[in-house]
């Protein structure tokens, strides 16, 4: 039944006071308050029924009519004594709140309306049974036939007559039609685009806005941008590691996208289980990688990938130790990155081991195929210059910041390296990590192309040890600065920046070329070094970025 049907009974002589556009709107029980804030008790859908014995002032209108919004009511029906005086801040606030209010005629009894409310809800519950049945039939018929999630996103688009569409919530389209709006950073790996994705599979801005609705949801199914998101359900599963069934229009209680959600609860079942059975041979592997002992060629043989397949290592870490949601996290974010990533835990950090995409063929000292094209399954034999997935997973995990709370999650990836060099990659990508620990926000990725040689050779250290040499080469530098309120440290940064060019240095620091040469000289002097010396130069570098 929708507001508008009330209007077509007779007996109940209900006159519409505003809200003409909204009267679509289905109504799926009957509430009765003189409550000044309803909104507690609202499940969505209600047709409220009041005798306005809250009213007092203008505001208590703003109150109650925002309250009515906020529970996702179908409408208001109102009763005052004075015939035909229903307050002009009742129906102004309803206006603004988009809710339909219906006047109710004071000579009618509340327990008439509910009599025949009532009776058409259970009216139309007879009805749809059989129907329902027959959806459930159908959706089921998919399921068990192996049709797989489009077929049955297809089947439930049909019984719904409306676009559905599975999300993740790390802000890809697992399937179902494209999402459109501007795409936010990411790439798919040898260029192919994602499910659902924007060029170069970026992630549409309009699936992550969606995720960030449904993550941040108070309780679901949840209404956001014209759009029902409905969680699908996994037992045990961790709501940041999830699917989400998205479907148009407002369909929070229709009961066959409730149902559409728990069939595509099953799909994802099988996606689970089988990411669990080829993560069976990830243990192995990573006990021999981060052991330094076995046969990492044999190894991944083992698991299918060729001696020249290009493979990176992620790493990463949660600041609530919770290693297994984690895990969980992590497989969802590779899953439209890389095919088949072998994940697990170790030492309360998460392993990733999965191909990529081509590697530069400078980087291999190799040529490029003659057309330019990446060779299958990522081969290191040519192919053109990789995509990376640093992109992808920070897109990824920007999309689930909204959920994680507290909790802060880094993560460092290797450069690509065939097996033989998988145990050195797995050291860049943990060092790519410990990097990511002084730099700001929820959520970070470093990716080990992005880092130079000397912050991944410094990232190694520990931070003890770091300060330590710091102190040992620059101490007398240090000392001076302190005791004479002055920046030679920051002189000598700036000059080793601008590679020791005395004209750039003097002018990014706004000095005379000669005023620098004297800062340098006391440096020279309280060091006991030569900044001629290359040796030097380094030496004081480092000690530079160990600070």
């Amino acid at each position: 039944m929708l507001v508008r049907d009330l209007l077509r009974m007779p007996e109940l002589r209900l006159r519409l006071t505003v809200g003409e556009q909204w009267l679509d709107r289905p109504v799926t029980r009957l509430y009765g308050t003189e409550l000044p804030n309803p909104a507690r008790y609202l499940a969505g859908g209600e047709l409220v029924v009041s005798g306005l014995l809250w009213y007092r002032s203008a505001a208590d209108c703003e109150t109650f009519a925002a309250a009515l919004a906020e529970g996702g009511a179908a409408g208001l029906a109102a009763s005052t004594p004075v015939v035909g005086k229903l307050p002009e801040a009742l129906v102004e606030a309803c206006r603004r709140h988009r809710i339909p209010l219906l006047e109710v005629p004071v000579d009618l009894s509340f327990a008439l309306i509910t009599e025949r409310v009532v009776l058409e809800l259970a009216a139309e519950r007879v009805g749809d049974a059989g129907a329902q049945l027959g959806r459930h039939r159908r959706l089921l018929t998919v399921v068990a036939g192996g049709g797989g999630l489009d077929e049955l996103l297809a089947a439930g688009s049909a019984e719904l007559g409306a676009a559905c569409r599975v999300l993740s919530t790390t802000g890809h389209v697992v399937a179902g039609p494209a999402l459109p709006g501007p795409a936010l950073p990411g790439a798919a790996p040898s260029g192919a685009a994602l499910p659902g994705a924007g060029p170069s599979g970026a992630v549409p801005s309009d699936a992550a806005a969606l995720v960030r609705e449904f993550l941040q949801a108070d309780r679901l199914p949840k209404v956001a941008r014209r759009t029902t998101l409905l969680p699908v359900a996994e037992r045990g599963g961790s709501r940041l590691a999830t699917w989400i069934l998205a479907v148009e229009g407002d369909r929070a209680h229709d009961e066959v996208a409730a149902e559409l959600a728990s069939l595509v609860g099953v799909e994802r079942a099988r996606v689970v289980q089988g990411r669990r059975i080829e993560n069976r041979a990830a243990g192995p592997l990573l006990r021999e990688l981060l052991s330094g002992t076995g046969d990492l060629t044999a190894r991944t043989a083992a698991v299918g990938w060729d001696a020249d397949t290009a493979l990176r290592v992620l790493v990463a870490s949660a600041s609530d130790g919770r290693v297994d949601a984690l895990a969980a996290l992590v497989a969802e974010v590779l899953a439209p990155v890389t095919p088949h990533a072998l994940v697990g835990a170790v030492d309360g950090e998460v392993y990733a081991v999965a191909p990529s995409a081509a590697i530069a063929p400078t980087a291999m000292g190799v040529s490029s195929a003659a057309d330019g094209s990446s060779p299958a399954g990522g081969s290191l034999a040519g192919g053109s210059p990789p995509v990376g997935w640093a992109e992808p997973v920070r897109a990824a995990l920007r999309a689930v910041e909204p959920g994680l709370g507290g909790t802060r999650v880094l993560v460092g990836i290797s450069s690509p390296v065939a097996a033989t060099g998988l145990r050195g990659a797995a050291e860049e990508a943990a060092h790519a990590r410990r990097l990511g620990e002084r730099r700001a926000g929820r959520t970070c990725v470093v990716a080990g192309e992005e880092i130079a040689l000397h912050q991944l050779l410094l990232a190694g250290v520990p931070e003890e040890l770091r300060g330590s040499l710091r102190r040992r080469v620059l101490g007398p530098v240090l000392d001076y600065d302190a005791e004479h309120g002055t920046d030679l440290v920051g002189t000598l940064r700036v000059f080793l920046d601008r590679s020791g060019s005395w004209t750039a240095a003097a002018g990014q620091l706004h000095v005379h070329v000669n005023t620098l040469r004297y800062r340098m000289g006391r440096v020279e002097d309280l060091l006991g070094v030569d900044l001629a010396d290359f040796t030097v130069r380094v030496d004081l570098y480092l000690a530079l970025q160990a600070g």
